[in-house]
Order: structure tokens, then sequence, then C-alpha cells
């Protein structure tokens, strides 16, 4: 008996020792959880009448069970478990009397061993829940914060990622950069920008695609950023490509675009080979919309243009030279431009006075489909003379057209000044 007593005590310390060091616990909530847990598996041995005080001792590894019954008279005791009989109770007490309590102390060991398994199943499942709840917490409030990650396993959709203390990130591919490429083992940094907690299993969303993402890696590459004195006011991406950023400062002794690429780029190039060599545009941010747009078309150079702010439209108007620029390469320049100042940007060429004949490729929507018509106009023909101005290989070259499309495209211009 001494030897199940030693047991059982071992395996309690046991238990204490597994949850004692379990981290973002406080002790308080420890106590709470395996006084409940201890109660709980009472109340479904002996009943929920069964009137049992448990004091933790989680310091120690040890606790303290007392029992409460109510005092009988001998021979009327129905329930050991919750009566006592008054020869009984007044060993215990010797000024016990019928129909008051009396408590005793009682040994863990007395319970057995069936007690001591039920015991750990539903500690290890109030501790799981614990666990999800603080694990769901902690996240909640990293919310916008950049986690780095072990890689450990990459799926068709997601990968997984582990933390330092093995909670598992999910990446998903949508939020992975399209150039993103790494081994199983690798570090993987990403911001945190969702935590579900459907069914009360915590599921931490990660994103590298997110601008917040470029937000966070510039607050970490530029000192004035971090400090408040450099403000981000907004930021366009097209992840993996181009991504454009405005910001501004109060503070007249500093550069906000020098101070955020660096001395030759130190600072920007950090960025962007996190970034997979993402192209960062950083300009100055300005509440004159006119100039904003303009800066934020750069390189190009605007003769024109036509604001609608009700509709939140921008007609800009440049050399013939400048329109490709504008557009920039896949329609990424003018696309960035949108997204960063809020205004959608249509890029017209203007037309000089000897070529006031000309017509617009928009005006022959009614026989060209619209798709043909944008992709002449993504490599910068808007009118029809300058789409046949420029050689059919060009156009094969430049488009992805099919070879037909294009045949179709020329005859329909080209007849249109037949008769000039």
């Amino acid at each position: 008996m001494a030897t199940e007593k030693k047991q059982e005590s071992i395996n309690l310390i046991d238990i204490f020792s597994e949850f004692k060091d379990f981290k973002r616990i406080d002790k308080q909530t420890l106590i709470t959880v395996l006084e409940e847990s201890f109660k709980s598996v009472i109340a479904k041995m002996y009943g929920p009448t069964a009137d049992y005080t448990v004091i933790v001792n989680p310091d120690k590894g040890d606790l303290e069970i007392y029992r409460n019954r109510l005092v009988m008279e001998d021979g009327d005791v129905a329930n050991p478990d919750t009566q006592i009989a008054l020869s009984d109770a007044l060993l215990l007490d010797d000024e016990a009397e019928i129909g008051e309590e009396v408590t005793d102390k009682v040994e863990l060991a007395s319970f057995g061993r069936r007690m001591i398994l039920n015991l750990r199943q539903t500690l290890a499942s109030k501790i799981l829940e614990l666990q999800k709840e603080v694990l769901y917490q902690k996240y909640k409030e990293m919310i916008g914060q950049v986690v780095t990650g072990e890689l450990y396993q990459v799926w068709k959709k997601e990968m997984l990622l582990l933390d330092e203390e093995g909670n598992e990130l999910y990446l998903p591919k949508q939020n992975q950069i399209p150039t993103d490429f790494y081994r199983k083992g690798e570090m993987v940094r990403a911001v945190v920008v969702q935590v579900d907690n459907k069914n009360q299993n915590p599921k931490i969303i990660l994103s590298r695609t997110a601008p917040l993402f470029l937000q966070r890696l510039f607050e970490q590459e530029v000192p004035e950023v971090k400090e408040g004195l450099i403000a981000i006011k907004n930021i366009a991406r097209i992840p993996g490509e181009r991504a454009k950023v405005a910001v501004e400062t109060f503070d007249d002794r500093i550069d906000p675009v020098g101070a955020c690429v660096g001395v030759k780029g130190a600072r920007i190039h950090g960025i962007v080979r996190e970034l997979r060599n993402e192209n960062i545009d950083v300009i100055n941010y300005t509440p004159n919309i006119n100039l904003y747009i303009q800066r934020a078309l750069a390189p190009a150079k605007i003769r024109t243009m036509e604001i609608d702010e009700e509709n939140k439209k921008a007609n800009v108007y440049l050399l013939p030279d400048e329109v490709s620029l504008a557009i920039g390469k896949g329609g990424y320049n003018v696309k960035l431009a949108s997204m960063l100042t809020g205004y959608e940007i249509d890029v017209y060429r203007e037309i000089d006075e000897e070529d006031m004949d000309d017509i617009y490729l928009d005006e022959f929507n009614d026989e060209i489909d619209q798709w043909v018509i944008d992709a002449f106009k993504a490599i910068g023909l808007d009118t029809a003379k300058e789409v046949l101005g420029t050689s059919k290989e060009d156009l094969l070259r430049r488009t992805d057209l099919e070879e037909e499309t294009i045949d179709e495209v020329l005859r329909i211009l080209a007849a249109e000044f037949a008769n000039d």
C-alpha cells in the first residue's frame, strides 16, 4: 500500500511538472484549472452531490483534498460519500452533532488508479482548451505584425510554418509572392493578417502580398519611418512585380524619399530582396491630386490633365514617346498609379494638328472587340494611324495577338482612310 501511495504521489508531481512550465498561463489560472479538474473527476465518480474541497499547491507539486459529510444517526447512513455516522464523526471531531457537517482529509491514493487516469484525461482536455485560447489571444494581438516561421510542409493551396514555440502558421498560396520559393527548414517572414477560431481551433493566416507587409519592412529598414518622422500615406502593390509607396514628413530637414531609399539604395535593397526583386517606387505624397497623379505616373511627363473629382477619374495626355512610360510594362505603372491615388486614370496620346484627322481606336469598338483594342492601347497605340504606322511584325511581337486578328484590324483601319 505504501508503494502504491508513493507511486500515486510521483504521478501527481509529474502532472504538476508538465503544466507548471506551460508558458503564458498565469499561476492562478493554472490552479483554477487543476481544482476544477479534480472536482469534475470526483463528481463523475461519486455523483454531483459529493462535497469535496480541493486545494492545489502547484509550487510543491501536491494538493490537499477534504471531504465534507453530513452527520447522521448510526445506522441511517445511505451514502457514505455524502453522509457519516455520528460515532465515526466523533472520531474526527469530538464536538460533532447530528445535522451538522464534518470535514476530514482524504488521501489521493484512496481514490485509486481509476481516479488518477480520469484526472489525467480531464486535465489534458482542459489544458488543451487553455493552450488554444492562449494561442488565439496571442496572435489576435499580433495582427499586423511581422513574424518568422520555419517552413515545415508545402501543400498545393498553402504552406505550413512553425513559430519558435512550435505553433502552426499558415501561408495560403494567394498570399505568397508568385516567385516565392522555399525549402523545408528555411525561415519565412510574413505579416499576420487574420486569426480564425472556428470550433475553438485557432488558425493563424499570414501574408507576404499584403501592402501592410511592405509597410512593416519599411519600418524595419528605415529608422525615420519606425520613429514616425516619415509617414507612409499609401501603398499600391502588384506582388513580385512592382510597388509604389507614397511618403511624407513634416520635418523640413528630412528628404522622405531619399531617407527611404538610402545612400546608393542601401535601405531599399534589403526590402527589394525580401520581396523577390519587386521594383519599388517611392514618391512624395501631396494632397494636390493633379501633382499626386503626376508623381504617381513618373517617369512619364504629363502635358495636360482632366480631373473628375466627383467620379474619381482622370484623363491624362502625353506626348507620343511618353505614353509607353506612363503605361509601363504590362500596364503596371498606370495600374499602380490608379491604385495609389484612388483615381481611375486613362492615358491618352496628344494628337498634333497635322494628325487631327486621326481616329481613336475606341471609336471602332462596333467592329473590333474591346479586348483587342485594349491590347493595342496597352503598348501605347491609341489611334488608327498609330497602328497603321507600325509594322505588322512589330504588332505581332508586342501584342501577342494572332496574325489573323491583326490582319483584320489593319483591314478595318485602312478602310477608314481609303477615300482620304
